[in-house]
């Protein structure tokens, strides 16, 4: 279908081989119209590890065709990758937030694309990228070649296909969310304070050689790698908040079998493409049930054989059960002996707590926040409903004293202290006392 040239959306389990289904097709189709040096072909992906791993895959079948490709993607520095694009090239494996960067920088030229591949659509959307698609989609010529490939296609991907693919085909190769046939699944029941030490156990008592972790978060991945390396397991973590070089080192060293144990977040569930990888581990179950087909996607791949574990909480519990109605099938359970599960905290029945008796609303004193002072309340109780006073509010007398009071004539004269020597003034002849201009200006003196 891809060689007809027609658009196509194409949806097939993980593991089974997505990558050649569309690189094989596309680059026989760009080598009969000859090669330009400028891009004809753009691959959008949602992760780094995944642009490598696609782009690897591009060079190794295209090795004896005169076609060149590179990969785009952030948290690298992006000065070779604008020579690169200087130099020529056929191919683009990127992702959408790099790519953007180049249009802003105006270091690329999408103008001769003749065909566009969008890989693992439904985690691009599910990674925040559908406005950046549809604005790369915007950059790109009206008429070309679009292909859309994943392991799911939720209602959202079809409706985003809708707005740019014309008349496409689908072809689904199995039922949607269906996990490999050859991934044996396995559920541990166990307190979430002992997973550690059950993870631990697994490893050393099956001595599994190469095991993919994964966590729901970059710094859970951070404390069980280290509480792995304590308890002598050859291990490290790769998530998002590490460098590119860092990633793609940790990631060889994995491959390469220098490491026993590899924590990853869901960043890698769809960019670690290892040959025979035997176990995955859950030691948190995901939130969103799709992920955990996409996770232990990661064995059992191109007809080889694997075994997923999960690491099952009592919190855990509904998150299985949604996996499970997904799959529309049961996950055997083992209870691995001295770790059984006890009674999580949350079912033990909580001790009565006692009640504060309110005192009656007349006798009770709120204590000022700032200075540990208690209101004394006034003498007089005349209006026992007036709410008392608090720290925010000044007592009642302070307030009065910020009243305007009209001007009264003292009763009787106020004696004046003098210094020695000094006469007193004589006194003024009864006068009839007007009330002074408050707003002249002039201010009055009395006494």
């Amino acid at each position: 279908m891809v060689l007809s040239g027609r658009d196509l959306l194409a949806a097939a389990q993980t593991g089974t081989g997505k990558t050649a289904g569309f690189t094989l097709p596309l680059l026989q189709l760009l080598h009969q119209r000859g090669s330009a040096k400028v891009i004809r072909a753009l691959i959008l992906v949602p992760t780094r590890e995944l642009a490598a791993q696609v782009q690897e895959s591009v060079r190794v079948y295209g090795k004896y065709k005169p076609l060149r490709s590179i990969t785009i993607f952030g948290g690298v520095n992006i000065n070779p990758q604008i020579q690169d694009l200087r130099r020529g090239v056929d191919i683009v494996v990127a992702t959408p937030g790099r790519l953007l960067d180049h249009v802003q920088q105006k270091t690329i030229d999408l103008r001769h694309v003749e065909i566009l591949v969008l890989d693992e659509a439904d985690r691009m959307l599910d990674m925040g990228f559908i406005h950046d698609i549809r604005r790369i989609i915007g950059l790109l010529p009206a008429k070309r070649h679009n292909l859309m490939f994943s392991a799911t296609f939720p209602e959202e991907i079809r409706k985003l296909a809708g707005t740019f693919m014309r008349d496409p085909a689908l072809v689904e190769v199995a039922r949607r969310n269906t996990p490999a046939e050859l991934v044996a699944q396995l559920q541990h029941p166990v307190d979430q304070a002992r997973k550690k030490d059950l993870l631990a156990h697994l490893v050393k008592t099956n001595d599994w050689r190469q095991v993919l972790v994964f966590t729901k978060t970059k710094r859970g991945a951070n404390r069980l790698s280290e509480a792995l390396e304590k308890s002598g397991i050859e291990a490290d973590a790769i998530h998002g908040n590490k460098s590119q070089p860092q990633r793609t080192r940790v990631l060889k060293r994995f491959k390469d079998n220098e490491l026993q144990v590899l924590v990853a977040t869901d960043i890698a569930a769809r960019g670690i493409d290892i040959d025979d990888l035997p176990h995955v581990v859950n030691f948190d179950l995901p939130h969103v049930p799709e992920d955990y087909v996409h996770r232990i996607g990661r064995t059992g791949r191109a007809g080889s054989s694997g075994e997923a574990v999960s690491l099952v909480s009592f919190d855990d519990r509904p998150l299985m059960s949604a996996i499970e109605k997904l799959m529309n099938r049961k996950v055997e359970q083992r209870v691995i002996e001295g770790f059984e599960p006890g009674n999580p905290l949350h079912q033990l029945p909580r001790e009565p707590q006692p009640q504060r008796q309110r005192r009656p609303q007349h006798v009770q004193h709120r204590q000022h926040g700032q200075h540990g002072q208690h209101h004394q309340p006034r003498a007089d109780h005349k209006n026992p409903r007036q709410p008392h006073a608090t720290h925010k509010r000044p007592p009642q007398e302070q307030q009065a004293q910020h009243k305007p009071r009209p001007y009264q004539a003292p009763s009787s004269p106020v004696p004046v202290s003098r210094p020695s020597g000094t006469s007193a003034p004589a006194p003024r002849p009864k006068q009839a006392r007007q009330v002074p201009a408050l707003f002249s200006g002039q201010r009055r003196h009395s006494g």
